[in-house]
């Protein structure tokens, strides 16, 4: 039967039938017949690819230990944006064993591998964020992060406080996986080991955006781009997707509102910069409130910190603002900012101070966007890898990620892997970011397979 569809999908077959009509009028029908006959074909190689998940899950137990063991380590030695060093020579060196071409300082610390099947195909491939946060942890481990840093000109705690170890060390036994079987794979895969997910340092490029400046996504060109991420708040044993926008954009700012300084005693012979933000802030609320269509999408504009002023009786001359912003679609994200500058500037005026706003600031990533195509392409890896029951379609997220770079490029599919102890109080588990930021070991065997299971399937379903 697939001879067949094969055989009158093809123009020069369709000249072969005898079928008694002219050009004109035989134009149109054949279209729609190739159109029809190409979906039916397609929809039955789905059923009939090559099914590699129950060998990548006896590889996966064979070498869930050793991803433990890496994940320990390097949330032990946790390193932040642009100085992941060991992280990276760790990288490097294991896929260097595995016969996989390396490139080491891709995007400042970044470490890209390639690896080509046996079989030509597409080019697929997978991205792990290798960067720590200036957190202080609070988790009693053996393998808890004692690390000191300078940060911002300040000696910091280090803390893998959003998992981004747990990516690393399951992208690394993904890498190893795949390269045991190198002649099942129809096509290539690019392994991303990227810096800076978190931002880069002050005055510094990096994370996905450099990374794709400098090429990564070319030299083999990728056709289609797949990330997870750890998520502490559900349990072992999920996965959570959504197509299209399932992370929001962020953008940060600073406004800095300039006034004309007095005596506390005289506030009439100046003009004060904290009446002033306070007004503007209680004003930028309004956006989310009142601008934006809440019940399409969400928005967050918060306002972070505040600085202005030193003693109790003096009126400062100026007072400093430092936010974030989030939304779900590029049309909101341009309203929100256009709204942010005129409700801070225009309030200032109306004031007699002025209002500079930096917008954004230091970063920006755009709008995490799933293809709603190679989503749905997809979804039946994921609930194969999972079971259907632990697949779960989630609302968008107000979070943001800079895979959304990438996706921007080529196709992309991010989607979230629950790590947190089955049956644990969510009440009790600490989030992403913060000192108590937990996950279960078992909770990263389900991230190889997916990651496996995806690049295998897609391969099967788009190689020629």
């Amino acid at each position: 039967m697939i001879k067949f569809f094969r055989r009158i999908h093809n123009p020069k077959h369709i000249k072969e039938m005898k079928i008694k009509t002219n050009k004109s009028n035989l134009k149109y029908p054949l279209k729609m017949l190739s159109l029809f006959v190409f979906m039916l074909y397609s929809t039955l190689t789905l059923s009939q690819i090559k099914d590699y998940s129950e060998e990548v899950t006896k590889k996966a137990d064979k070498i869930e230990q050793k991803v433990i063991d890496w994940r320990h380590d390097i949330h032990q030695n946790p390193e932040l944006g642009n100085r992941e060093f060991r992280t990276a020579a760790l990288v490097a060196k294991h896929l260097e064993s595995l016969g996989i071409d390396v490139q080491t300082k891709v995007g400042v610390t970044g470490v890209v591998g390639i690896l080509k099947g046996d079989k030509p195909g597409p080019v697929v491939a997978l991205r792990a964020d290798m960067d720590a946060l200036p957190v202080e942890e609070k988790n009693d481990l053996a393998f808890a992060s004692k690390v000191k840093t300078m940060y911002n000109g300040n000696e910091t705690s280090v803390m893998h406080a959003c998992g981004h170890d747990g990516h690393v060390a399951i992208l690394m036994g993904v890498a190893e996986i795949l390269s045991e079987m190198k002649s099942n794979l129809k096509g290539t895969v690019k392994f991303i080991f990227q810096p800076a997910e978190e931002g880069a340092p002050k005055g510094e490029e990096g994370g996905a955006d450099l990374m794709t400046k400098e090429g990564v996504l070319e030299n083999p060109k990728v056709d289609v781009i797949f990330g997870l991420h750890m998520d502490a708040l559900n349990e072992v044993g999920k996965i959570l997707y959504r197509p299209a926008g399932i992370m929001a954009s962020v953008n940060d700012m600073k406004i800095t509102v300039k006034g004309k300084p007095s005596h506390g005693a005289y506030p009439w012979a100046g003009i004060d910069p904290i009446v002033v933000s306070a007004q503007i802030i209680t004003s930028l609320q309004t956006i989310v409130s009142r601008n934006v269509t809440l019940t399409n999408n969400a928005a967050v504009v918060t306002i972070g910190a505040i600085n202005g002023g030193n003693r109790s009786n003096v009126i400062p001359e100026q007072v400093e603002m430092l936010g974030t912003i989030r939304t779900l679609t590029n049309e909101d994200e341009a309203y929100v900012l256009k709204r942010i500058r005129e409700i801070a500037e225009l309030t200032a005026q109306a004031a007699g101070a002025t209002a500079t706003v930096e917008l954004p600031y230091s970063m920006r990533f755009p709008v995490t966007f799933n293809n709603e195509k190679l989503t749905k392409m997809m979804l039946p890896t994921l609930e194969k890898t999972a079971g259907k029951e632990n697949v779960i379609l989630i609302p968008a997220e107000t979070g943001a990620e800079d895979f959304s770079y990438f996706a921007q490029k080529v196709p992309g599919l991010y989607f979230l892997v629950g790590a947190t102890t089955i049956g644990r109080d969510k009440k009790t588990v600490g989030d992403h970011h913060t000192p108590q930021f937990l996950m279960d070991d078992s909770s990263f065997k389900i991230g190889v397979n997916a990651m496996c299971n995806l690049v295998f399937d897609y391969m099967e379903l788009n190689s020629k």
